[in-house]
């Protein structure tokens, strides 16, 4: 039996391939119709293509796999049409879940968010049993995986044998887009970051968060959530590292907070007038302008889950971005 992975071709979908194929798994990789197979080019897997939205498509990807691990969603902080972001993370979620379902699989792997857990008091750690509290702040993206997080935790109640990994903010090789959260380090290296913010967030290895995943189908308990983070650092910390790992010269300018709405506000000022997409929304502002940090020792003491040192995540995050050439 094979097992698939949607999303495989991404940044952590195609982490989780090669943690597939090393365990000696056959695996087959879905990807959207028009997706780049750059990230899973010359593996040992099958391609399928299909779009989530198809459900008659997910069923045929789903048939005859064992395990079904659902990484494919759209991360974006800003589209011009956002209602693509609720179908594509909500509604396609759902047409994996039930085609899973349908097709009796042994184990499904969702892949949530640390988004979807929701932000902690100043100074405090949320972890797994925290309550969201983040609706009105979130954007699209933090509502839709909010909104899939519970569908999953749904059909887990429903019988269906799903386990849910929360990825916290993820680096290391083979960002193409690169994500919003590879971008951090994109810009720095083409020295575009003129200050860090106040605030702070969970940073992860990729890698890591791919072995959570399989450890999750391993070990993990149905109907669980195990958030898959690493270190909790400060904005000023990250790119500090960012900076000496990089070779680069260090970031010491701290920006104002209401300069950083200031300048979300008018991107997305422009960007409504027609404009480039923003750099940055207001309500993804006034998130990284928070501290969010994460309990992650559930995944660790459950499953294993590796921890990376930050340097050496950093590291191959820049390796990979300049052997690239990413903008």
């Amino acid at each position: 039996m094979k097992t698939l992975v949607t999303g495989g071709a991404g940044f952590i979908g195609s982490a989780v391939v090669r943690q597939l194929i090393a365990r000696g798994r056959e695996v087959r990789v879905m990807l959207a119709p028009a997706e780049p197979d750059d990230n899973v080019r010359g593996l040992d897997v099958e391609l399928v293509r299909a779009d989530l939205l198809d459900r008659e498509g997910v069923a045929r990807a789903v048939a005859g796999c064992d395990v079904v691990y659902h990484l494919a969603a759209i991360y974006s902080l800003w589209l011009p049409d956002e209602s693509i972001i609720y179908r594509v993370n909500v509604e396609g979620t759902k047409h994996v879940l039930a085609a899973a379902r349908a097709a009796g699989v042994r184990k499904v792997v969702h892949t949530s968010s640390i988004a979807a857990i929701g932000v902690p008091p100043e100074g405090a750690l949320a972890d797994e049993r925290f309550r969201f509290n983040h609706w009105e702040g979130g954007g699209a993206y933090i509502r839709s995986k909010y909104l899939s997080d519970l569908d999953a935790q749904r059909f887990a109640a429903d019988g269906l044998p799903v386990v849910i990994v929360n990825p916290g903010f993820p680096f290391g090789e083979r960002d193409r887009g690169p994500t919003p959260t590879g971008r951090f380090i994109v810009e720095a290296l083409r020295r575009r970051v003129p200050g860090y913010t106040s605030g702070g967030f969970c940073a992860v290895d990729v890698d890591d968060v791919a072995a959570c995943h399989v450890l999750a189908e391993e070990k993990g308990r149905i109907g669980e959530r195990y958030i898959a983070g690493g270190h909790n650092v400060t904005y000023r910390e990250f790119f500090a590292t960012v900076s000496r790992v990089a070779a680069l010269p260090p970031i010491r300018r701290r920006i104002p907070d209401a300069a950083v709405l200031g300048m979300a506000w008018a991107s997305e000022a422009r960007a409504r007038r027609g404009g480039p997409p923003p750099r940055i929304t207001m309500k993804a502002a006034r998130y990284a302008l928070s501290t969010v940090w994460y309990d992650c020792s559930k995944a660790r003491r459950e499953l294993g889950m590796p921890l990376t040192p930050l340097d050496t995540t950093i590291a191959k995050a820049v390796r990979w971005f300049r052997d690239h050439k990413t903008n």
